[in-house]
């Protein structure tokens, strides 16, 4: 457990991401100020995965966290597809025909997301035509529909999570030539991810969620105080709405097999996810479908039906949708995978936050006292700056919230040879203490959206 605080910082900071938005000139401001990212493994390859991007054709900014189990295929595939989707289900009719009549001519698609990623973000490059094919044929059917008005944010978001659902169980059905191609799919439905999608546009805040990703908002009230406000709500065995709706789903003589051991059939931990489809498909098609693969063992594939499997689905996709109108004492909007949750509540994560902005501002030099400065205010400040001992302070507050969620001792305060051991558990071992563990933060612009409501009093 011999790592220097300089090996610990190298090791939790090796995912960061940041971006900020720019502010043309006061014009267009944007709601979103900026936002954090960072990683953590815990499996080998981690199984988590993140997007961000800005809209292009409509407007405003997605952030996604996915989850992903059996392997990472399905949260690559989601991550790679589904704000895709969202974005084609959110355009305008005059946009959709004109990207169609741009394929069809062969000329350049004009581009539909600006991707924020990191270096270390993986793409599946050998399929993207193929995701791009299927994306199409989205778009069109969106164009068949012959809607005028087109979706609300809120039917958008639950249409393309279950489209994206849907195409991944047929794109492995079809036959498939290209032996690369069906091994990719195979992995992807085989496998699963839950995710949990914001959709930012002004003051404008919708939340999709499939699974026990969640997002919380930070919320700075006027006495001071700081609260945390729930968007999501974890699908899992722990949420009783859940239960309920898997029994309404089922015949009642399945009623005592549903959840086993707090999971889905005895296997799964959360009741909504894409892929997954032993959990979906009928005992038939999965067989059916593995009987003409090539090796599902060298894939990873477990055939495993359960007991008790008589009606199936058991699993879906479907997201539960949240609106939330932004007010000025929203100040940040944290997502993550359920890694983070499993260790730090909501209000802790809240705390952490907030008291991380607090330190980041006494850190910038303060070269103007406003009121004569006595000794002992200075010694306060130099005191809480030695306090901080031998870590220098995270500059990203996604990694400030790894390092509490995995080295804080029963004080909140970080333990550094508790971090240490937490970061050089043998892989076999790591997954026993800790999960892989995906944060993003946004944090939003107050003026914008104070002046939103000022201009529209």
């Amino acid at each position: 457990f011999q790592l220097s605080p300089s090996q610990i910082n190298d090791i939790l900071r090796a995912g960061e991401f940041s971006h900020k938005i720019l502010d043309l000139n006061g014009k267009n401001a944007n709601s979103v100020l900026k936002f954090e990212s960072n990683q953590l493994a815990s499996n080998s390859p981690i199984e988590d995965r993140r997007s961000a991007v800005t809209c292009l054709q409509t407007r405003g900014m997605m952030f996604g966290v996915f989850d992903g189990h059996a392997g990472s295929a399905c949260a690559q595939a989601v991550s790679e597809r589904l704000l895709h989707y969202i974005a084609v289900s959110l355009m305008s009719r005059q946009t959709l025909e004109e990207i169609e009549l741009a394929v069809e001519c062969v000329k350049p698609v004009p581009p539909i997301l600006q991707w924020h990623r990191h270096t270390n973000d993986i793409e599946y490059r050998e399929i993207t035509s193929q995701y791009f094919e299927n994306l199409r044929v989205y778009w069109q059917h969106l164009l068949d529909l012959d809607t005028e008005l087109g979706f609300s944010l809120e039917e958008a978001m639950i249409c393309a999570f279950k489209r994206l659902d849907s195409d991944i169980s047929l794109e492995v059905q079809a036959p498939q030539e290209n032996e690369l191609m069906r091994n990719i799919a195979l992995q992807v439905a085989f496998s699963g991810a839950t995710a949990c999608v914001a959709h930012i546009d002004g003051v404008h805040l919708h939340v999709a969620n499939t699974g026990d990703c969640r997002a919380i908002l930070g919320v700075h009230e006027e006495d001071g105080t700081w609260s945390a406000l729930p968007l999501t709500r974890d699908h899992n065995a722990y949420d009783e709405f859940e239960i309920r709706r898997l029994k309404r789903e089922h015949p009642r003589s399945e009623e005592k097999t549903l959840v086993v051991n707090d999971r889905l059939l005895g296997i799964l931990m959360p009741s909504r996810a894409f892929g997954d489809v032993q959990l979906k498909w009928s005992k038939e098609l999965q067989h059916s479908v593995l009987e003409n693969s090539c090796d599902v063992e060298a894939l990873n594939i477990y055939q495993y039906v359960p007991p008790n499997y008589h009606t199936p689905p058991y699993l879906t996709a479907e997201p539960e949708v949240t609106y939330h109108k932004l007010r000025s004492k929203d100040k940040f909007l944290v997502i993550a995978s359920d890694g983070l949750w499993e260790m730090l509540s909501n209000e802790k994560v809240v705390k952490f936050v907030a008291g991380h902005l607090t330190e980041l501002n006494v850190q910038k030099p303060q070269l103007a006292f406003e009121k004569p400065v006595n000794l002992g205010y200075m010694r306060s400040l130099l005191l809480q700056r030695k306090n901080r001992g031998i870590t220098s302070l995270d500059q990203n507050v996604a990694t400030h919230l790894i390092r509490h969620a995995i080295g804080s001792n029963e004080y909140g305060e970080v333990d550094q040879e508790k971090l240490a051991a937490m970061l050089t558990l043998p892989e076999d071992l790591a997954r026993m203490y800790r999960d892989d563990i995906t944060v993003t933060v946004v944090y939003f612009n107050s003026e914008t959206i104070e002046n939103y409501y000022k201009n529209n009093e």
